[in-house]
């Protein structure tokens, strides 16, 4: 074999058709796009434009909606925080927040705070604040000798709320109904 007899496999470089040369091309005039018009101009490419039939994001139906009170809460499994107490990333006894679990990498990222998972066992105890725990992971984490600190507060019902008109509603037509009793005795 020498320089000058290598060669590309057979087919590796298919020539291009060469476009607008006569009609006996195949590809004269019009090179292939049609009419004349938007389309047969250049660089103009309609996103999700079908050619006149109704497109497939209108055909298929909306779904769902983006929630506004929707909390990114990461979640923490007791076999994560063992395999870190493993490591020797958190010591045990230690107290863990959400911003001493990421400068230790156990998690990436701290959202809007913790919920902790009872998956996996845990050995040894720790106090940790999270927004929200499992029961078993809260059972599992007392059993160990640690804490589970929630610190997500317990929602109170608003006071127009409708039970709370309506518990107002009973009060006052129940004072009237009195006040009409004692009025006529």
């Amino acid at each position: 074999m020498r320089l000058n007899e290598i060669r590309d496999n057979e087919g590796s470089h298919k020539r291009s058709r060469r476009l607008g040369r006569g009609i006996g091309s195949g590809r004269g005039k019009t090179c292939g796009r049609g009419g004349k018009g938007q389309t047969a101009r250049t660089g103009v490419r309609l996103k999700g434009f079908e050619g006149g039939q109704m497109p497939i994001h209108r055909r298929l139906p909306k779904r769902g909606f983006n929630n506004p009170n929707s909390m990114n809460l990461v979640e923490v499994s007791l076999r994560l925080l063992q395999q870190a107490l493993e490591a020797g990333r958190i010591s045990a006894g230690a107290s863990l927040t959400a911003e001493s679990l990421k400068q230790a990498g156990v998690i990436n990222k701290t959202g809007c705070g913790i919920r902790l998972l009872g998956q996996g066992a845990l050995k040894s105890g720790v106090n940790i604040e999270v927004y929200s725990a499992t029961a078993g992971a809260k059972a599992a984490v007392e059993k160990a000798g640690g804490k589970v600190t929630e610190l997500r507060a317990k929602r109170e019902e608003p006071s127009n709320s409708f039970a709370a008109r309506r518990a107002k509603a009973k009060e006052t037509a129940a004072k009237a109904f009195e006040a009409r009793a004692n009025a006529k005795k």
